[in-house]
């Protein structure tokens, strides 16, 4: 596929996130993803730790193989078809692989609920996060809204925007199904043993994206904190991804950004306001569009490899 169609049809596919956003649940391949791991995943974590290791690794590679071989021959199929068909439907199956317009919905209405009451807000926080919210303040729920956002920026957007450039279709669709595993599987309790592999693997293919998402960020506010800072954050969090674009996030809006008991990002600096999240957004917008300027980039630099020019 000309690397100019490719190009087009990321475009097509912000333009259609941008105005439509997400696809109804029976044409969405994330939640087919999401079927997929739900049925095996109960299954799995009932597996001694041993067999439950090899059994979710299997099935991770299985549904991984699985998803770039229909993304792979979709993408091949559209060669047959005119150009500007070409690119209205490789950017309508890229859509779905991106999901930027519906994490700024819902950031925006943890934001909005919060105004109504604590309770609002925590109902609404619990449609982005997996942690228990019912004991959170006021400050926390905030807290909390401005980090999924950050770590979210990545996964949701730059991430597979950056695979889909440098790999195609199929890329992207491993980046989304290793992401989806990751956040179904991957983490301790029941899916532990099961979930390993796919937490892994998730590690992998997100640690070039994360650090890029934390430079977007700077770019969009036009400010760069020290590096060793920006690392020093990064490395207060779990995660060897997350805590670089939240904590870059917290030195830039000069907020404190916390999870209970886990960790504390920029822990001198004041409690996040209603303002903050506001900013936080804006920031995060102009860092999509930064970022859809890097994808491009690098699909016009690999144009050569791509038509087979040595």
């Amino acid at each position: 596929m000309l690397p100019w169609v490719t190009l087009l049809a990321m475009t097509v596919a912000l333009l259609i996130d941008r105005r439509w956003g997400e696809p109804p649940a029976w044409a969405h391949p994330v939640v087919a993803m999401g079927r997929y791991l739900g049925w095996l995943g109960p299954r799995l974590s009932a597996w001694r730790p041993g067999l439950a290791f090899f059994g979710g690794a299997l099935a991770w590679w299985v549904g991984g193989l699985l998803v770039v071989m229909l993304a792979w021959c979709a993408q091949r199929g559209l060669s047959a078809c005119p150009w500007y068909v070409q690119v209205v439907l490789l950017g309508v199956l890229l859509k779905p692989l991106l999901a930027w317009r519906m994490l700024r919905d819902e950031v925006s209405s943890v934001e909005r609920a919060l105004g109504e009451s604590l309770e609002a807000g925590r109902t609404q926080l619990q449609r982005l996060v997996s942690r228990d919210v019912s004991q959170l303040d006021e400050v926390a729920v905030r807290e909390s809204a401005i980090e999924s956002l950050a770590e979210n920026l990545n996964d949701s957007l730059v991430a597979p925007l950056l695979w889909f450039a440098v790999g195609g279709l199929g890329a992207a669709a491993l980046y989304r199904f290793a992401n989806t595993a990751d956040a179904m599987w991957g983490y301790r309790g029941r899916y532990e043993w099961a979930g390993k592999w796919a937490a892994r693997a998730d590690d992998v293919l997100s640690w070039i994206p994360a650090r890029v998402t934390a430079g977007l960020l700077c770019l969009s506010a036009g400010a760069m904190p020290a590096w060793s800072e920006i690392a020093r954050q990064a490395r207060a969090t779990p995660s060897p991804n997350g805590g670089w674009p939240m904590g870059v996030m917290a030195l830039l809006l000069t907020v404190r950004l916390s999870k209970p008991g886990v960790y504390a990002l920029n822990e001198s600096a004041q409690l996040p306001e209603s303002r903050h999240t506001a900013q936080a957004l804006a920031l995060a917008q102009r860092a999509v569009w930064w970022g859809a300027a890097l994808s491009a980039m690098l699909i016009v630099v690999s144009a050569p490899w791509a038509l087979g020019v040595h």
